[in-house]
């Protein structure tokens, strides 16, 4: 799997196959909460990214900030 994801694509029988994160059903509620707060970043071109597992970062000022919870 991990030869795999390093490619850009990975066939089987003529279909394309593709990977996707296995995580708890916890950690997917955590990320689907930053939605909001994600969207007005990405508009603002501040590069946002959901870091795992459920931890907001983007770009202000030149420099990466990371933040664990919403409240933050």
């Amino acid at each position: 799997m991990k030869a795999a994801r390093g490619k850009e694509s990975l066939t089987y029988k003529g279909r394309q196959i593709r990977f996707a994160a296995d995580l708890p059903t916890e950690t997917w509620q955590a990320r689907k909460e930053w939605q909001d707060i994600y969207s007005v970043l990405n508009q603002k071109n501040r590069q946002p990214r959901i870091l795992y597992p459920a931890r907001l970062s983007f770009k202000i000022e030149g420099e990466m900030k990371s933040f664990p919870d919403k409240q933050k």
